[in-house]
Order: C-alpha cells, then structure tokens, then sequence
C-alpha cells in the first residue's frame, strides 16, 4: 500500500468547464472512462492497473506507466469534479514461473535450483527477504513511493491462494472452449498441442507445469493433467493457488475478477491486449479502456533493451535532471517513438522549466493543455527559474566550476535574492549542471582557433563590452552584438533583414563565438550569457583566445 496520499484538486468551475473540452491526451483518455460509466455505471471505485513483472527491478518503462497512468486517474478526477473514487492497483505477477537466472545477483546456483516455481518461492539471493519475488517487491514500492505515486499494491500470488480470483477461475473453467478457441488459432501447431489457460502448480514438485489438460470437471472445480515426469494422471482444483493462469488469460482473469476500468500498455503488446480483451469478453466482463503507448528507441533508433543495455536507465537520467523532466519526456507524444539518449536531457529540463514558469499566467484552457498541470497532478509548484538549464552548462564551461559555491557567485549577482536556499529547485540544478557537463560536455569540447574574420569580430566584441556598463541587461548585449555580426560581411543574412532594413545575422555568427570561446557549436542566447557570466569574466575569456590560450 502506498504511503502517499492523493493531492487536492483545484475544482474551479473554469477548470472542470476546460476539462470537458481539452485536447490534452489524458483528458480524451479520461473521457473514455467517463463514458464507460455513462453506459454501465459501478458501486466501487474506478480502477486503474498497471502490470510488473517481479523477476527484475523497476526501470524506465515501470516508471512511465505508472506516471501516465495517473495522469489519467488526474484527469478523470477533474472532469468528475473528483466525486467517483478511484483507486490505482499496480499488480505484480509474483507467481509466474521463475525461467531464467539473473546474471545481475549472488547465489546464481542456490537459485538454479528453484527455476521453474513461482517466484515467491525462490529464495531471496541476498538473503533479506523471504522470496525474490518479495525482495523485488518492495524494491517496487519504495521505488513507487520515491516518486510520490499513489496506490495500492497487489500480489499475484496473494489474490490467487487466499480465493480473491476463485469465483473467476471457476467462471474460466466453464468458458473455457471459448478461451481455446480464441487462443489457439494465434499458437503455432506444437504450441496448440500443449496449450491450456491454466497452469499446474505441481504437487510434487512445486513448479508452476505447461502441460495440455486431459480432462476437466465443471461440477467439481478441477483440471486433470499428466505429470510429465511420472507420467501419473494428476487432478487438481483450479482454486486456491493450485493453478495459476497463462500470462494472456491472466491478464483478462485480472480484469474480469477485479472490474479493471483502465489499462495502458507498450505498443509491443497490441495483439496480447486485444486477446486478452476477448477473454474478459468470454468470462462475461467489458475489457478496460486504454491505449497503447510507443516504446523508447536508443539514439540510433534502435527499440530500448534492458538485456543489449542500450538507451537510458532511470538512475542515469535522475543522476543528470530531475524526475519532473522525466515526467515531461513521459508526458509528450506518447504515442510517437523517442529517442532516449543522453542528448535529450537538456532539452527536457529547460522544457519543463519553460513549462512551469508560464503556468500560473495561463487562463483555465491553458492551464490543462500545459504539461506541468499533469506532471504534477493538478498541483504544479510555484517557484521561478531565473536561469535555463542550457545556460548552467554554458556557465559550468566558461567558469571550469566543480561546486555549487562557484556557480552560486555567479547566479546571486545575476539575479539578486536568489540563493540555493531560496530556489531549492534551481540549486538542483546547478547540480545536475555540473554532472552532466563533466560527462557530456567537457569530454567533447574542441576550441577552434580564430582565423583573421574570426578575430576581428572577437576584437569588436570585446572593444563593444569595454563600453557597456556591467550591469548591462541581456537583451541590451544581445542587440549590441548582433550590430557586431551585421557589419561583417561574412556573417550578413541578406535573405532576413531586420526591422530597420539592414542585414540579419547568420547563425554562423554565433555558432563562430561558441566555438572559439566555449568548445562548442551551440548555445543560449550569447547575450544572456554575459549578463550572467560577467563582461569582465567574457572580456577576459576573449582575450584567452585571441592570444592562442583556449585552442591551445
């Protein structure tokens, strides 16, 4: 169970009227749910569910689902002005059959020695729990809790011994031509031949069988198999923990014997979610609503996999920004394969920051089609970002800062009364700043040496700073230096003049001044930049490279 509440929703009448209407996903979701119970209304609450396998730990997927998920259950709150409870169950399928050894974990040959019994009878390889199923378990919640989610924890082997899914097992007993005749055509011939939805748990042995059924007795409750090894006709109930259901009938068992309202799942699972479907059908329930999300591709465009290690893992991306940004990446274009790479970090960071600072000025429409509204569950926290993520990294680079203390002198003057105990949120960042440029940055900056046009901007540059004040706006250098770019012929833009008729400014002119003074190609806006490093501090940095010192 979780032990984090639900916050509380803000159920002004702009915001449940936009509600109705927002193109926001969680909310056309939501209305899914909304019209399910239009047509079949329910005593108890509306369930969501999200699935995990507890044979390894929570990472980036189990994250997203969860997060999505309720961003949904956030959704419906509001457009039902949060008067129909709902509740989400995260269930781990904790008596699957154990199949395969981690290679990640001690005691692998103790461990060989329970393969094919239900998970929460292997013993737990670091010793402190009393299966692996249970270890991993709780490495689940405290991840879930780590989060902040809500919900309420659901084991598969509990619901199946203490009688929760009985009356569903018997009702799936009596379907079960039906179910056969769903699954079977999708089997290859072999498969079909020793294919059942129900799955022995040994007597004998323990282990969780994949043996065909030779008889079934409705009246009695039971299956009778052949012990593949014995070769004895063995009869067994279908209840109480003596069988538990293959993974596509289990999921549709899930559903039917619970009332599940809403399920989302990876695009991977499109043919398994709607056999599943048709298998609640047959036991007489309605499918969940839901969608199926795309999966993370890696930078090469390749699909994520925690076997290959490609892509990002959770703990990389929290080591380099903040779960909000995470969430963010979550949030966009769920239904669009992304590429889940170190690059994207940035990105997503300085998006949410955007995100966040513009919400509190947005009327009630806006509001919701702001991600921030959903990451946060109707609840965005209210604190200003005077500095962009991409403009800590610029700093990092120019000031070679390895501290907070450093960045901090740098930021306080830029932005007076601000202090790492006043913005907490930014002093995380300036955190994940320095990380994140000392491993992504610093390793691939190349400074170029000025050739003769590069100098004379660079000697322009530093002689148009000499004359500003230093307290000089961002907005005042920016304008300062784009005369600089104008009167230099290589860096015209004939095709965009300005507004008073002169040239624009290629972007080959700035990409010219980060290259030479930061190792870089691509920055923030230049001029904010020396309004938060300092016109002496960049006068200085100028003068480095003109002498030869930075593409040294």
């Amino acid at each position: 169970m979780s032990t984090n509440s639900l916050p509380q929703l803000d159920l002004s009448p702009e915001l449940i009227e936009a509600a109705q209407v927002s193109k926001a996903w969680p909310f056309e979701e939501a209305r899914k749910l909304v019209k399910r119970l239009e047509k079949k209304p329910k005593t108890g609450p509306v369930l969501f569910e999200t699935g995990y396998g507890p044979s390894g730990l929570p990472h980036m997927g189990t994250f997203g689902e969860v997060a999505r998920t309720t961003m949904v259950r956030t959704a419906f709150r509001l457009l039902t002005q949060d008067k129909i409870p709902t509740k989400l169950i995260c269930f781990s399928d904790d008596m699957d059959g154990f199949r395969k050894v981690p290679t990640n974990v001690p005691n692998q040959e103790m461990l060989a020695e329970y393969l094919g019994k239900p998970l929460t009878r292997v013993p737990d390889p670091f010793g402190e729990f009393d299966g692996f199923a249970q270890s991993n378990n709780a490495k689940l919640m405290a991840f879930l809790d780590k989060f902040g989610f809500e919900y309420e924890f659901a084991s598969s082997t509990e619901y199946y011994t203490s009688g929760v899914f009985d009356k569903a097992l018997l009702r799936m007993l009596e379907v079960y031509d039906k179910i056969m005749a769903i699954i079977l055509p999708t089997l290859g011939e072999e498969r079909q031949a020793t294919y059942s939805p129900f799955l022995p748990v040994c007597p004998r042995t323990g282990v969780v069988l994949q043996v065909p059924m030779v008889d079934r007795n409705v009246e009695k409750g039971t299956v009778t198999y052949i012990d593949p090894e014995t070769e004895e006709r063995v009869e067994v109930p279908v209840t109480g923990g003596a069988v538990k259901c293959q993974w596509k009938a289990d999921w549709a068992l899930r559903w039917y014997a619970l009332g599940i309202d809403y399920e989302m799942a990876g695009k991977d699972l499109i043919d398994s979610v709607n056999l599943s479907g048709k298998i609640c059908k047959a036991l007489g329930g309605p499918a969940p609503e839901g969608f199926n999300y795309e999966l993370f591709l890696d930078d090469k465009g390749q699909k994520i996999s925690k076997s290959k290690g490609n892509g990002l893992t959770m703990e990389e991306w929290l080591t380099y920004a903040s779960q909000e940004s995470l969430s963010l990446f979550n949030f966009q274009k769920p239904k669009t394969a992304k590429k889940l790479y170190f690059d994207v970090i940035p990105k997503a960071v300085d998006e949410y920051c955007t995100f966040l600072s513009k919400f509190d000025s947005m009327e009630a429409a806006q509001k919701l089609m702001n991600p921030v509204w959903h990451i946060h569950y109707g609840n965005p926290p209210k604190e200003e970002m005077p500095i962009s993520f991409a403009m800590l990294l610029n700093l990092v680079s120019a000031s070679n800062a390895e501290n907070k203390d450093v960045l901090w002198a740098f930021i306080s003057r830029y932005a007076p009364g601000s202090s790492a105990q006043t913005h907490k949120m930014l002093d995380e960042l300036v955190g994940y700043a320095i990380r994140y440029y000392d491993d992504f940055v610093k390793p691939t900056k190349k400074f170029k040496a000025p050739d003769d046009v590069e100098i004379e901007m660079l000697t322009k540059l530093d002689e148009v700073l000499a004359g500003l004040p230093a307290d000089t706006d961002g907005g005042d250098i920016q304008n300062a230096i784009y005369d600089i770019g104008r009167n230099i012929e290589r860096y015209q833009n004939t095709a965009k003049p300005g507004p008073d008729g002169r040239p624009g400014v290629a972007q080959t002119f700035f990409s010219a001044i980060y290259q030479v003074l930061l190792g870089q190609e691509k920055g923030p806006r230049f001029g904010s930049f020396i309004a938060l490093y300092g016109i002496p501090e960049t006068r200085s940095l100028i003068a480095k490279a003109l002498a030869g010192e930075l593409a040294a």
